[in-house]
């Protein structure tokens, strides 16, 4: 009998040992910078900005997805574009998404009553929505219901790639209901500077966009979405004014693609893009690139994907082209979604039958917004690009149609776009010159190495039930 008390008195010892280590390593988590007194529109602002850098920034968009997706290419230190990546290679979009954005919108959507109100939460449950998107888009199987509540656990469960998608369209949900254009203002709102009526067209663009994402494995579920969306009363993003984009100002608040190119200078446009491009005569060429500072060089030169340093730098740094300037200015925004993107959503969603709306007159009024995006208004301008026939809406084959010139519209938006082109497998493109992958394309982020040490059981469960922690392990989404 004294030696089962012993083991007992042992056992709750140990459980009291652990819960205190619990919440000592919680306490220890809490930034030291972090305010006891949280103001709302501040974690906003800062929400706002640190996942807009983190979507257009260097780690997530330009050394890693639009390589993949063939907009941008390397003209040095080539290895990313030759998919030479590892497992501290895309660390950023984790540990800022999860510790930094995902936490400050927690805290927003948790405060009290008396210190915030119902708009912010829903702006909150928006962006949050968005970020987590990010997330699985780029990894698969990610923490989700138990992110970010470090009071609880340090190790979160990994939740499945349908089981994310199906709770952010919940969550948008809650979102447009918490949401009351009749309601009290917020401020901190660098997006939409305040105005709940677009917050609720967000947060149903984002509905349309998950909807699609899921289309080719729960076609049920996304036409019922879409059907909801498109029945709501708070409507969707409806002309190019209402663009989701975080806009910003001058040094050091600048575009990171501004700023990146203030000190470096190891990015070129894509040869892909630029000889699509040219085939179409596509007046979006001048904006996506700059002609080369040779003189002697008189058209725009892109960069093939994949080269090794050797054969980049051969082709001569004043001899090729650069991102054009409206991408590297300081002020350029980072556009979340565009009104294009909804634009394609709808054909798409009209194309699978999902609804009875015009699948080939909403891609022309697609193509059309995505040229009015970068000014490129003249009626007869857009009317001769529409009318040729590699532009012609493809009934019979609606995902190269709308995959090629979504591929287009999405410049710049590289996770995003790598995101489309795993769905709908359009356009379809060439590996890497000297790839490492054996003449193969990356489908998916890897995994932070840090996972496997400081969450591994639930680490190697995602992989034991997604598959292989590598580039090419195809997500739940990416049917085909």
């Amino acid at each position: 009998m004294k030696k089962i008390t012993y083991h007992l008195i042992i056992a709750l010892s140990l459980a009291v040992v652990a819960t205190s280590c619990k919440k000592d390593l919680a306490a220890l988590n809490v930034s030291p910078n972090a305010t006891s007194d949280p103001q709302p529109d501040y974690l906003l602002t800062a929400a706002q900005k640190t996942t807009s850098d983190l979507y257009w920034g260097a780690d997530n968009n330009f050394n890693s997805s639009l390589l993949i997706i063939q907009h941008w290419a390397k003209i040095q230190y080539t290895e990313p574009d030759r998919y030479i990546f590892s497992n501290s290679s895309f660390t950023s979009l984790w540990n800022t998404g999860y510790a930094q954005s995902i936490t400050n919108l927690n805290t927003i959507i948790q405060l009290p009553d008396e210190k915030s109100n119902a708009n912010y939460r829903g702006v909150a449950l928006v962006l949050r929505s968005w970020v987590f998107s990010l997330l699985t888009d780029a990894y698969g199987n990610i923490p989700y219901k138990q992110a970010g509540k470090i009071q609880q656990t340090v190790t979160p469960v990994y939740d499945t790639q349908k089981d994310v998608y199906f709770g952010l369209l919940d969550d948008l949900k809650t979102a447009i209901a918490t949401l009351n254009t009749s309601g009290p203002a917020i401020a901190g709102d660098i997006i939409y500077s305040g105005k709940i009526d677009r917050w609720k067209k967000l947060a149903n663009a984002l509905r349309l966009r998950i909807a699609l994402r899921i289309s080719d494995k729960e076609s049920d579920k996304a036409k019922q979405t879409i059907a909801e969306v498109l029945a709501d009363n708070s409507g969707l993003i409806s002309s190019n004014t209402e663009i989701a984009q975080f806009v910003y100002t001058t040094s050091p608040q600048q575009n990171p693609m501004a700023a990146w190119f203030d000190t470096r200078d190891d990015y070129r446009i894509g040869k892909t893009i630029v000889d699509k491009l040219k085939a179409l005569s596509d007046p979006r060429l001048p904006v996506y690139a700059s002609k080369p500072t040779d003189a002697t060089v008189t058209d725009y030169v892109g960069v093939p994907s994949g080269l090794t340093t050797t054969d980049a730098n051969n082709l001569g740094f004043a001899k090729t082209s650069k991102p054009g300037t409206y991408f590297l200015t300081a002020q350029s925004p980072a556009v979340i979604i565009s009104y294009a993107e909804v634009l394609f959503d709808r054909a798409e969603a009209a194309a699978r039958g999902y609804t009875s709306e015009n699948a080939e007159a909403l891609y022309k009024q697609a193509i059309t917004a995505s040229l009015n995006q970068y000014n490129i208004t003249d009626p007869n301008t857009v009317a001769n690009y529409l009318g040729q026939a590699s532009v012609q809406y493809n009934a019979a084959n609606f995902k190269k149609s709308i995959g090629e010139q979504k591929w287009i519209a999405l410049y710049g938006q590289g996770l995003e776009a790598f995101a489309e082109w795993r769905r709908l497998d359009y356009p379809q493109l060439t590996p890497g010159v000297a790839n490492v992958l054996n003449n193969q394309i990356p489908v998916r982020f890897i995994y932070p190495g840090s996972e496997q040490t400081l969450n591994t059981t639930n680490y190697k469960a995602a992989v034991s039930a997604q598959g292989t922690d590598n580039l090419l392990t195809k997500l739940w989404f990416d049917a085909y």
